[in-house]
């Protein structure tokens, strides 16, 4: 299981496949995606990465994300979140993902919340037929009808659709398709809608109920010619230490000859004695 990305919602536009046919397609931001923190099983209890999103204005942030960003040496994120991973399904802090974490033709599922309607009836909200529309019925041509029993059991059972709050519950849309990425954008899009309203923020995961493609990067898309911090490192330390090495041979030989000498001085002087 590896991370996901989150995207902002830009709205719908549309193409046409190689046969003509209309394809609905949703437009989502990806915009500097960076690692904030990593969440391990020895400090935390479970495995996950922190993501951040875009950037956000200094006076906007308060003073304990501050701190947050500050250790981990990125930039102040507008949006945050995080995702469960396996255990070598982890990325370094730092690191950006890019929309070609996904590829084309694969399956994923999109977490947001749906647009607020407000305070709506029973027939708006749960599609209620509504009362009858002749006489008899008293202006209550669009009202709930019963709710309850009589005495027994004398309440009306939880659960009830009734009239209430239409909207703004967090839903996942499953199972659609990745139409196309764009680097350089910073652009992902899906077929099909994607809850919430233009500007909102969604959470893009691999589809539970469809495998992951073969092609698709694993741990995660990064952005390309970023290395991490421990490969840097690598690179650069056996170079500082080869050239002192090179240098060093000569004195060793020069080492090595000066007994020679001495001997042969000693082997002089005994002559001439």
């Amino acid at each position: 299981m590896r991370t996901g990305l989150i995207a902002q919602k830009l709205g719908m536009t549309r193409r046409f496949d190689e046969t003509g046919v209309h394809v609905p397609i949703t437009v989502l931001k990806v915009d500097n995606v960076q690692v904030v923190q990593q969440r391990t099983a020895e400090t935390d209890g479970y495995t996950a990465v922190q993501l951040g999103w875009g950037a956000a204005k200094v006076k906007n942030v308060s003073k304990p994300m501050r701190g947050h960003f500050a250790k981990a040496k990125v930039e102040p994120k507008r949006k945050v979140t995080e995702f469960r991973v396996a255990d070598d399904a982890l990325v370094d802090v730092g690191q950006e993902i890019v929309p070609s974490h996904f590829v084309a033709g694969q399956k994923v599922d999109v977490c947001g919340v749906t647009i607020g309607k407000g305070f709506a009836g029973g027939m708006k909200r749960h599609g209620f037929g509504g009362l009858r529309a002749s006489h008899g019925v008293s202006i209550n041509h669009r009202s709930l009808g019963s709710t309850g029993q009589c005495q027994d059991p004398g309440k009306v059972f939880k659960g009830k659709k009734m009239a209430g709050q239409m909207g703004s519950v967090r839903v996942t849309t499953q199972n659609l398709v990745i139409v196309d990425v764009d680097d350089e954008r910073g652009l992902i899009m899906v077929r099909g809608g994607v809850p919430g309203a233009k500007g909102g923020f969604v959470r893009i995961t691999d589809a539970v109920k469809a495998s992951r493609p073969d092609d698709a990067p694993y741990p995660a898309g990064l952005r390309a010619g970023e290395a991490a911090p421990e490969e840097v490192e690598a690179v650069e330390a056996p170079a500082a230490e080869e050239a002192p090495a090179a240098e060093a041979a000569p004195e060793v030989e020069a080492e090595a000859d000066a007994p020679a000498e001495a001997e042969a001085a000693g082997d002089g002087e005994v002559e001439k004695e």
